[in-house]
């Protein structure tokens, strides 16, 4: 179900909660929300749908991907960059790692571990923002 976008700062503000198997339809709704502000968009997490939990979904490329309970172990290569964000208006500058080693757990909540580069490391570390209450 495509979903409205949050932009109540308070909520944003607030750290997501774990999530489980009982949050697989919130995944799904950050998928559908996601393709429905494909025009400028390329990452959600769940708190931007409404939903305190720590979900993430992105696009890498062609890829759609929904991460449950995302955490990076270990980031390479610090830059400055600006980024902007459904939730808030402009842009703001944002600091981030080049490269990301994260532990995360798919759709069946099985722990995973992969290295993300560039531009979708980028996404991945701006939900993960949004995750831990950090309005960038």
């Amino acid at each position: 179900m495509v979903r409205e976008i949050v932009k109540d700062q308070f909520f944003l503000a607030q750290k997501s909660l774990p999530a489980g198997p009982e949050d697989l339809a919130v995944g799904q709704d950050l998928l559908d929300t996601l393709r429905a502000n494909r025009e400028g968009c390329v990452g959600l997490a769940a708190n931007m749908i409404g939903v305190k939990k720590c979900i993430i979904a992105f696009t890498d490329g062609e890829a759609e991907t929904v991460l449950y309970n995302p955490v990076i172990l270990k980031g390479s290569g610090p830059y400055v960059t600006q980024e902007g964000c459904l939730s808030l208006p402009g842009q703001r500058k944002a600091r981030r790692w080049k490269k990301i080693r994260l532990q995360f757990q798919n759709e069946s909540f099985q722990l995973r571990v992969k290295t993300y580069e560039g531009y979708t490391a980028q996404i991945i570390q701006h939900e993960l923002d949004h995750c831990a209450g950090i309005l960038i």
